[in-house]
């Protein structure tokens, strides 16, 4: 992963619990006391050990720390360091998720290791709207279910997120579901 999610996930954890439990989480995954470089690739495996340090140090879930992030991700990073590209893929919160592909395709573009996720979005009759995501990661389906929460907030509605169907196989996708409120 880019070195831009793991100064997202010290931006989280120093903004709700200090510089100093950063410091100390930092210790306990093993990592020097340097900067992340932004467009720098770094192995995913440093992430995830910055995740499983953090739900150790901080005494969290991970998978609550992956949905705050999500959150953090959508309604701080993203619009702070993509809000004028991210308001060209959609004018609606469904359109929005359609383009996902699409935006991440861009991004890519400036970063060439990138390996991006993939979603795709069907409204039921009922206005569920079922999201599907595909990506080579394992684990991170606490993250979408707060990047969409974040989404929520972004374009305004009302829905409730919920991991539908974890995915059984590399092969299948996650499955969310975001209910209007009644």
């Amino acid at each position: 992963m880019y070195g831009l999610i793991n100064r997202s996930i010290e931006g989280l954890i120093t903004a709700r619990y200090g510089a100093d439990r950063w410091q100390a989480v930092r210790a306990r995954a093993g990592l020097a006391d340097e900067p992340f470089v932004s467009m720098r690739s770094y192995d995913d495996s440093l992430t995830y050990a910055l995740v499983g340090a953090a739900s150790a140090e901080l005494g969290v879930p991970a998978e609550a720390l992956l949905e705050a992030f999500g959150q953090h991700w959508t309604l701080h990073v993203a619009h702070a360091s993509y809000g004028d590209m991210l308001r060209h893929y959609g004018e609606t919160l469904p359109e929005f998720i359609g383009n996902l592909d699409a935006m991440h395709t861009q991004v890519a573009a400036a970063m060439p290791a990138l390996v991006p996720p993939s979603f795709r979005v069907n409204e039921r009759e009922d206005g569920v709207l079922v999201v599907e995501y595909r990506s080579t990661r394992a684990g991170l389906a606490p993250m979408v279910v707060g990047l969409l929460q974040g989404l929520c907030v972004v374009f305004q509605t009302d829905h409730t997120v919920r991991l539908a169907r974890a995915r059984a196989s590399p092969d299948e996708p996650d499955i969310f579901e975001l209910h209007p409120a009644a």
